[in-house]
């Protein structure tokens, strides 16, 4: 069971990275965020994202990621 918490921290610590997407099973897109990670857009997009997981309901969050 994923943790929406963990997934919010890592996105916004460590989005640039794609960490929050090789935590969340998105292998491909972990890679895409570590490859343009130079360009400083997927630190831009990991941080909205981190924010966006965190303020998911409970049951939005286990109806798209603990399935």
């Amino acid at each position: 069971m994923k943790s929406k918490v963990t997934a919010g921290v890592l996105g916004i610590l460590l989005g640039s990275l794609g960490i929050h997407k090789f935590y969340l099973g998105k292998i491909g897109m972990g890679i895409v965020y570590i490859l343009f990670s130079w360009t400083g857009i997927p630190g831009l997009i990991g941080l909205i994202e981190g924010i966006l997981y965190l303020t998911k309901t409970d049951e939005e969050w286990n109806r798209q990621y603990n399935s």
